[in-house]
Order: structure tokens, then C-alpha cells, then sequence
């Protein structure tokens, strides 16, 4: 049955119009009056819902149950991430949604390629949060990861960890990621993953004096895009959410 994100308040027996977006898709699947799809609205749950009229740009659904099921991991997981080069940004998205994550922030670090502000980085951020409602979707979770403004590694450094423990993934680190969760109990975790070439040996030592715990991946040396999404199967094979 499709699946589409639709933001706004929810009720069995209630004839919702669908978002622009997806009453394009629906087109696009050649869906037909009386088909069945699924409607979450990120509040929680997913409703089934047949479609009651289709038109060339427009389309609407009567809502006929609901069911609370949820696809969350057991404890918040933040992917704090140096922005790489090109389209792996959005490959990384997608797949971290996949695997659960709770938020995202983008980063730029001193060994940035990529540097976004202004205009280019809201559009940025916009595609990105569109990125992570299409992987919701795809994936079957009924609420959607959030996706920060892209900020600077001292700023977002300063500000408070608000009970979440900040993990820096090094490959200088002695101690594994994977020794480290059997050790721990399930928590909150922001995970700091560098861009390409990744975090400076400047910034590595001012997030560890922040309080971040340094840990490996292993004898390999992962890429970027590799590196978070690692983290993310080891953290949730560990504590959960698998």
C-alpha cells in the first residue's frame, strides 16, 4: 500500500484533501478512485485512507482507521555531520532516516569543501528535509527526523548537549564504538562525524575538552558517507531498533 506524508490534523471517517506533492504521485502510481493508501501526519500512528476524487492536479482521501504503530529507535539518536561534496549529503540523509536517526545537523568544518550560507543554504536545507519525508515514506516511519540550518563546528560546539552524550568517531581513538555501546546503557547520542579529510587535530581536542568521547570504527579508515551510517547500525544493533 502507498505510503505518503500528509502534514495536517488526522480522524477516522474525516475527507482530508492530499498536499500538491502527493496528489502527484498519485498520478504518477495511476492510483484510482476507491485505491487504499497510508497517511501519517508525524504526530505518531499511520491512518489507511481511500481515495474519493481524482483530479489532474488535486486529489483527496477519506480517512477510514488508524493503527499506532511506530518505527522508532528506543533512544534519540542526533547525526551531527560535516557537510561532504556533491550529492553524498543527501545519500547520507536518506539513509539515516533508514536506520533511525532522530535528528540531523549539518556542519562546516576547517576541512570543508562544501560552504553554504544564505539563499543557497535555506535551499539547501529545504531539499533536505524534503529528502528525509520521501525516506519516512519509503521506510515506513510514521514521524519524520529533523534537519537543523547548516552551522559552524565551534557554534554548534558551544551550545548545550541538553543530556546527550556527544561521540566524536576518530580513527586515532583507542577505544572501539562497538566495545563502547556493549559498556553503555541506551542514551541520547550526538554523533560527530567529520567532513572528507575529517576533523582537524584543533578541533578534535576542543570537542573531547567539551566532553565528547573519542571512539574507532576500527583498523579501517571510513569515508564520510560510510563512516555516520556505520555508527548508526552498531549503535541500534547494541541497544535496540534493529
Amino acid at each position: 500500500m502507498p505510503r505518503f506524508f500528509c502534514p495536517q490534523p488526522l480522524a477516522i471517517g474525516q475527507i482530508v484533501s492530499l498536499p500538491d506533492a502527493v496528489a502527484h504521485h498519485v498520478q504518477v502510481l495511476r492510483l484510482a478512485q476507491g485505491d487504499l493508501v497510508t497517511l501519517f501526519n508525524g504526530e505518531g500512528g499511520e491512518y489507511t485512507a481511500a481515495l474519493t476524487e481524482l483530479g489532474r492536479r488535486s486529489a483527496s482521501a477519506e480517512v477510514r482507521g488508524h493503527a499506532p504503530r511506530e518505527a522508532e529507535l528506543p533512544f534519540a539518536l542526533t547525526l551531527v555531520q560535516g557537510v561532504p561534496e556533491g550529492s553524498k549529503m543527501d545519500w547520507i540523509v536518506e539513509k539515516a532516516v533508514e536506520l533511525g536517526v532522530t535528528a540531523i545537523v549539518p556542519l562546516t568544518a576547517r576541512r570543508s569543501v562544501v560552504r553554504l550560507s544564505g539563499e543557497r543554504a535555506e535551499k539547501r536545507l529545504a531539499h533536505w528535509q524534503g529528502v528525509v519525508v520521501s525516506a519516512s515514506e519509503q521506510c515506513g516511519r510514521n514521524r519524520l527526523a529533523t534537519v537543523a540550518p547548516v552551522q559552524e563546528f565551534n557554534r554548534w560546539l558551544a551550545a548545550p548537549a541538553n543530556g546527550a552524550r556527544r561521540i566524536l568517531l576518530s580513527p586515532r581513538a583507542e577505544q572501539s564504538l562497538a566495545q563502547w555501546a556493549r559498556d553503555t546503557p541506551p542514551r541520547a547520542v550526538d554523533l560527530l562525524v567529520g567532513p572528507e579529510g575529517g576533523y582537524s587535530d584543533e578541533e578534535e581536542a576542543a570537542a573531547i575538552a567539551a566532553g565528547a568521547v573519542s571512539l574507532s570504527m576500527g583498523p579501517r579508515v571510513l569515508r564520510t558517507e560510510t563512516a555516520g551510517l556505520a555508527a548508526l547500525a552498531i549503535l541500534a544493533a547494541a541497544w535496540g531498533g534493529m
